[in-house]
């Protein structure tokens, strides 16, 4: 499977999505329109080893909601991100076995990499 979740929006998003030059094998979901389901946000989970990892606490739900207040817990981050998109780190890059999180230069060339296998 070769699946980027993203957001439309973000100018960010769009820039990762011309630097990885990608092909027509790659399915593109926008967050924003149709968030991440339980099963994908498990998988991706096994692959970097916690839900916190994936959660963004840049997002500005984040303080306004208080969360920054609390001990959140892995179930926690994990209802929040499948709630509220804004909570994801975005994107999610998934290249068959390989996933990818965030916005990094490290990340983002590592993807690009992964995906044209240079």
């Amino acid at each position: 499977m070769k699946k980027i979740y993203h957001l439309s929006s973000c100018n960010t998003n769009q820039r990762i999505l011309k630097e990885l030059e990608l092909g027509d094998d790659v399915e593109l979901q926008d967050i924003k329109k149709e968030n991440i389901d339980e099963k994908t946000l498990d998988f991706i989970k096994e692959k970097v080893g916690s839900y916190e990892a994936m959660f963004s606490k840049r997002a500005m739900k984040y303080r306004s909601m208080g969360l920054n207040e609390i001990n959140l817990s892995e179930e926690d981050y994990k209802k929040y991100m499948l709630e509220e998109y804004t909570f994801l780190k975005r994107p999610f890059i998934i290249f068959d076995d390989e996933v990818f999180i965030g916005n990094s230069k490290k990340t983002v060339e590592a993807a690009r990499k992964a995906y044209h296998g240079n």
